[in-house]
C-alpha cells in the first residue's frame, strides 16, 4: 500500500511525500502504519498522518 503524508509529525516525514506501508499495526484500538521514513529506518506512525493513494 502507498500513502501520502498529510501531517508531518516529526522531521523524518515530508509533507506530501509518498511512502510504502510495510505493515499495518493495531495499537490501542487504532491503526498505525510501519513505514521507512526519511531517516531510512522503519518506524510506526498513526494512520491519521497519511492519506491512502494506492491500496
Amino acid at each position: 500500500m502507498k500513502v501520502k503524508c498529510i501531517k508531518a509529525v516529526n522531521i523524518d516525514l515530508t509533507l506530501g511525500q509518498i511512502y510504502d506501508v510495510i505493515k499495518i499495526e493495531d495499537r490501542f484500538g487504532r491503526d498505525y502504519y510501519r513505514i521507512v521514513d526519511d531517516s531510512g529506518e522503519d518506524y510506526v506512525y498513526g494512520a491519521s498522518c497519511f492519506e491512502i493513494v494506492e491500496p
